[in-house]
């Protein structure tokens, strides 16, 4: 016994100083005489493990185990960050991690279908964490005055220090790319793109799914060819909230829950005072929205609405409509 004790502490120590070494290299650079930089793109949902993974592959880290473990020691394994880095396979791994934790040169920020420009550009000041946030607010809404529904919601890559023109003419050149494909069909439709674009809007705002939306387009185009008034909710929602929300920085709902005193604003956005479509669009729709008010779907229905759930009822008459209403909203 006295025998395997001696011998027991020499093979742990010979582990771990193997252990040692092996961490020491591990984390010291790939290529110390290898000083130019390369792009490493992180995209979101990413594991750590898929990052180590791709550092290894890229030649940025010598072990994707020990970035794995260097994260888990620190804490800081849900710290890093998605976007463009410039990595150097000279640096350590201490100092690639913190870059990755720092954040990004280039950082994605993903607008959803249906945002208001307001909305588009919170998101920004905060994505991109830009330090005079008001100013940036301002030269946005200036740039893109005249250009609601015209910026295209998708996954962008923007430099943290980018200005708010260029933000703009991104998402506007993004928008006419996108539309080009239907240049033709929309001429054969005998609207206008700025009718479409803003009808588009409306039916983003009003619907839940693309199975729906040709639907729907196809219902609220038979309200204007008859002289109906759209009577949706979700423009009478943008005229409260352009009322309301003025002063940067302040919380405010974009898209209310209407009361009765809403209903009856004085607006030419509110379509259950005023027939035909708004000035301009209400939001920025996405391509599905905007193919489903390019070829609507014909219908017998004139009327729609969700229940609490988001599931959508239609209605060919009045009275079909009204019930929908006892049934689904009001019981």
């Amino acid at each position: 016994m006295k025998k395997i004790i001696p011998f027991f502490a020499i093979g742990l120590l010979l582990l771990s100083l193997g252990i040692f070494y092996w961490w020491q290299d591990a984390i010291s650079p790939f290529n110390p005489s290898q000083k130019e930089t390369k792009s490493f793109v992180i995209k979101r949902g990413l594991t750590v493990s898929q990052i180590g993974n791709k550092l290894s592959d890229e030649g940025l880290i010598k072990s994707p185990l020990a970035f794995k473990v260097y994260l888990q020691f620190q804490g800081r394994s849900d710290q890093i960050k998605a976007g463009e880095y410039k990595l150097s396979p000279s640096e350590s791994m201490k100092s690639i991690v913190e870059k990755l934790i720092k954040g990004p040169d280039l950082v994605w920020v993903t607008f959803p279908e249906g945002l208001r420009r307001e909305e588009m550009v919170l998101k920004l000041v905060n994505e991109l964490e830009i330090k005079d946030k008001e100013n940036f607010y301002l030269q946005f809404m200036q740039a893109s005055d005249g250009k609601e529904g015209f910026l295209f919601p998708d996954t962008y890559l923007f430099p943290r220090e980018v200005v708010a023109e260029k933000v703009v003419s991104v998402l506007y050149d993004n928008f006419n790319k996108k539309i080009a494909p239907f240049q033709e069909d929309i001429k054969k439709s005998n609207m206008s793109l700025n009718e479409i674009i803003t009808l588009a809007s409306i039916v983003e705002r009003e619907t839940k799914t693309d199975e729906e939306r040709p639907l729907v387009a196809g219902i609220l185009i038979k309200r204007l060819k008859d002289g109906w008034p759209l009577q949706v909710d979700a423009s009478v929602q943008y005229a409260v909230a352009t009322k309301n929300c003025k002063v940067f920085g302040a919380e405010c709902k974009w898209w209310p829950i209407l009361s009765k005193e809403d209903m009856s604003i004085n607006s030419p956005f509110n379509s259950y005072k005023f027939k035909g479509l708004p000035p301009h669009p209400i939001a920025n729709p996405g391509l599905s929205s905007i193919k489903a008010v390019i070829y609507p779907k014909e219908s017998d229905y004139w009327f729609y609405l969700h229940d609490k759930s988001g599931k959508i009822y239609f209605a060919k008459t009045t009275e079909e409509h009204k019930e929908n209403i006892r049934k689904y909203l009001i019981e």
